[in-house]
């Protein structure tokens, strides 16, 4: 279990960030710091929105995770909104409607990891309790309450191991990933080089393909393209996000090209190849997790029955490397890992009345 602290706060943005974020800024409770808190332990008074940066296959459970958690913890709501269309000022706008609606906690996947600490502490000056989920802020600051997230360096560290040891250790290694100025795409390559640097050279790192996971269809043509020229050269793909991991699963079946696939979560294309050997292994993450626990430390804060120890406090969210070996049990790890999550947040992170 990863535990880091928050830097010592920086500057805000800049003046046009401000700016631009101003004109989405939750105005309806603006007047009234307080005015999203409920009584002290009064779960029932927390709605909470859970709001990605747009519509992507890993955030599908946040939906059916945020209604366990009213169902479970008394909670008043939760909505799931993944209409911002990945741009960060839609995104505030969706933010704005959702508090002008009676949203009081708010659970977010920042479009911009650079910008998004401006959002963040627009909606904690107005009240609101705020965590940043399935991804932290750009840099050493993080205006929210907390981070919940995977760690994705050492989560694409061991997809990265993963592949190489399906590779025999040795040959020609390609990564394929998201968005290349996204904070976490950039913690991935790290984390893939560094198993590639662990080698010795054994195994050389033949591309990095960034820009891939807008959808399935971008990600299905650049791994056909790289199949038609490097495809004899390749030995072992590596994906560390979603719409590439399909794509590569899928193509390298129908290939019959012996190159060893590792993708990234448990789409059922990757489940099955897995199951029928085309698919070596693949990192599974922990969304529902982060929803869930997620939801239940924002209810905590917004009634003010607890408050964070160290603000701004990231968490690791956890990452398994599925296998045959797993395939099978792989959800009771995600289950147990959630659970100590929990309880790292109810005996260590959390002051509680």
């Amino acid at each position: 279990m990863a535990v880091r602290t928050k830097a010592a706060r920086g500057l805000l943005a800049t003046a046009a960030i401000a700016l631009a974020l101003t004109t989405a800024a939750c105005t309806s409770k603006a007047a009234d710091p307080g005015a999203g808190s409920g009584e002290a332990g009064d779960l029932a008074s927390v709605n909470v929105a859970l709001v990605p940066g747009g519509s992507h296959p890993y955030f599908q459970p946040w939906a059916a995770a945020g209604e366990a958690a009213v169902e479970e913890f008394g909670l008043g709501s939760t909505v799931f909104n993944e209409t911002a269309e990945w741009d960060q000022a839609k995104q505030n706008e969706v933010l704005n409607s959702l508090a002008a609606q009676g949203v009081n906690a708010f659970g977010i996947f920042g479009v911009s990891p650079t910008d998004i600490n401006t959002t963040f502490k627009m909606l904690k000056d107005q009240g609101f309790a705020v965590g940043s989920i399935a991804s932290c802020p750009a840099g050493d600051v993080n205006e929210a309450d907390f981070c919940l997230s995977t760690d994705t360096e050492v989560a694409a560290y061991k997809a990265a191991v993963a592949a190489i040891e399906a590779m025999g250790g040795k040959g020609n290694l390609v990564h394929l990933t998201g968005n290349n100025v996204d904070s976490n795409t950039q913690r991935r390559i790290a984390g893939v080089e560094k198993a590639v640097e662990e080698t010795g050279g054994a195994v050389t790192l033949l591309s990095t393909v960034t820009d891939i996971d807008v959808d399935l269809g971008t990600a299905q043509k650049a791994v056909a393209d790289l199949l038609a020229a490097k495809g004899s050269e390749i030995n072992g793909f590596v994906s560390t996000a979603y719409n590439p991991a399909v794509a590569s699963a899928s193509a390298v079946k129908e290939s019959g090209l012996p190159i060893k696939v590792v993708a990234i979560d448990d789409d059922a294309v990757i489940l099955d190849g897995i199951a029928d050997g085309s698919v070596s292994a693949t990192v599974v993450q922990n969304p529902t997790g982060q929803a869930f626990v997620g939801s239940w430390v924002l209810a905590q804060l917004q009634t003010k029955a607890c408050t964070v120890k160290d603000p701004g406090v990231i968490v690791d969210s956890g990452s398994f490397v599925v296998t045959t070996d797993n395939l099978e049990t792989y959800t009771d790890e995600q289950d147990s890992e959630s659970d100590t999550i929990m309880d790292l947040f109810k005996n260590d992170l959390l002051d509680c009345k």
